[in-house]
């Protein structure tokens, strides 16, 4: 089941307090950066980020989810309406979270 672009835009319109969000829809779902550093996505309309020490410190309880069928766990938002919450979480983990790849050029 892909994702819905309401879910995604009520997502972003949460994560508002944080300048420099975008996203990339693949395959009908859709991956999330901030400051050009993938922290996690939306999948099966399920916000889901990256597990992390911040990730796991902030979300103790967090259930960890698969993304999609041979994908690493990732954790379940469920605090979607709280943005301060949200600030904390995608700031603390943005240290942990490697630097994109640079693509090579053919």
């Amino acid at each position: 089941m892909a994702s819905s672009k309401e879910y995604l835009d009520f997502i972003i319109e949460q994560l508002d307090t944080l300048s420099n969000i975008s996203c990339k829809k693949m395959m009908g779902e859709y991956i999330l950066y901030f400051q050009g550093k993938i922290f996690g996505g939306i999948y099966d309309d399920r916000f889901l980020v990256k597990i992390t020490k911040a990730s796991k410190q902030l979300m103790p309880q967090a259930i960890e989810e698969l993304p999609y069928e041979g994908a690493k766990p990732m954790l379940l938002v469920e605090d979607v309406d709280n943005k301060e919450f949200l600030y904390r979480l995608i700031t603390g983990m943005y240290e942990e979270l490697p630097l994109p790849k640079v693509k090579k050029k053919k």
